[in-house]
């Protein structure tokens, strides 16, 4: 599992393989692969993010072929990420697709993201070719198999895609502050470990970072609690984690301040989601 960060080509999303499902008819289609896109968020500090998505296509062939390229059947909407969080996800794609290898996906994005802040105000959410070449993600070894559902989730991370320009004041045009940079992972559906928790208290808002060491370096995973204090990281590799809390929060006055905590030892054991039980931030 790798994170990568992106300007229109990126690198990342959530691969899975679902259970066999058999038919007896003779339609072809009982013979084809089922082909599911969802997409999931790793929140950041926005009440909303909201992204224009036009298109979204596979990529067949080898790398730099221009004409392994598939449009899948998909309605154009914009979706608030900051709506599937703590396990929800959006089912955006769900078709018959033949069997075979699928290289990369490539989501093509419209004029009208947004993201609307803390402060109640929307910004524009620019993306520097998310609207021209389209994102793409890079898939490793997915193969699409008779009567079997393969799924991709699009496991966004909002805390480090979107990103604030160094120059801008409050002063300037409110277009311009913001731009999408997009993090997504990828790692394979069949990897069902996680971890979840909650915080206290609720309004420290904290980011909250999974790190797990590795042979080729450390992995990290991040999400933000939701209002309530809630947490959940899934699609883990089993592990020993060292998971961190960093309050976005501001303690009210009087009160102690929230503090950056540290748990370490955490395990992760695959097909099994860790409760952390509540974590105190003061």
């Amino acid at each position: 599992m790798k994170n990568y960060s992106l300007l229109g080509l990126a690198g990342a999303a959530l691969l899975g393989l679902a259970s066999c499902s058999k038919s007896t008819s003779d339609d072809p289609s009982a013979t084809a692969a089922k082909l599911e896109v969802r997409l999931t968020d790793a929140p950041g500090n926005f009440n909303s993010v909201v992204l224009d998505v036009r298109q979204i296509e596979v990529h067949l062939k080898e790398e730099g072929n221009p004409d392994g390229w598939q449009t899948l059947s998909f309605t154009p909407q914009t979706v608030n990420v900051l709506d599937y969080v703590n396990g929800k996800s959006a089912l955006l794609v769900n078709t018959d697709f033949a069997p075979g290898d699928l290289k990369e996906i490539r989501l093509i994005l419209g004029p009208n993201s947004y993201v609307v802040g803390t402060d109640g105000q929307q910004y524009d959410l620019k993306t520097p070719s998310g609207q021209t070449s389209g994102v793409k993600l890079k898939l490793d070894k997915v193969t699409l198999k008779q009567r079997e559902t393969f799924q991709l989730l699009l496991d966004f991370d909002v805390a480090k895609s979107v990103v604030e320009r160094g120059n801008w004041k409050a002063s300037n045009d409110k277009k311009e502050r913001y731009l999408l940079k997009p993090v997504i992972r990828v790692v394979a559906q069949d990897l069902k470990g996680g971890l979840r928790g909650t915080v206290s208290p609720a309004a420290a808002r904290p980011q909250v970072l999974a790190i797990r060491s590795s042979i080729v370096g450390p992995d990290t995973v991040s999400t933000f609690a939701d209002a309530s204090g809630a947490f959940q990281l899934g699609a883990l590799p089993a592990g020993t984690y060292q998971v961190q809390f960093f309050p976005t929060g501001t303690a009210p006055t009087g009160q102690p301040a929230y503090k950056y905590v540290v748990r370490t030892g955490v395990t992760v054991t695959n097909d099994q989601v860790t409760d952390l039980g509540t974590t105190p931030l003061n």
